[in-house]
């Protein structure tokens, strides 16, 4: 078996990892923000978790806005 050269393995572990950082951005997103809705948090840890590249790439294009504090309109 031939070994690979440094360039097919620096490709090979853009391939590998590449997917996988939107499950990271959205996993730290998730711990970092404030909400009152604790069971929407949970349920998109839990989607990001279980399938994790469409979950990430899902909740950063629409989980973030569903977790937004909501603040009181006063008026």
């Amino acid at each position: 078996m031939q070994s690979l050269s440094l360039s097919q393995w620096v490709l090979l572990i853009i391939i590998l990892f590449l997917p996988m950082i939107p499950t990271f951005w959205a996993i730290i997103d998730l711990a970092r923000r404030e909400t009152s809705a604790i069971y929407l948090k949970f349920l998109w840890f839990a989607l990001v978790v279980l399938v994790p590249c469409f979950g990430g790439i899902s909740y950063l294009l629409f989980g973030r806005k569903s977790l937004a504090k909501r603040r009181p309109n006063f008026t």
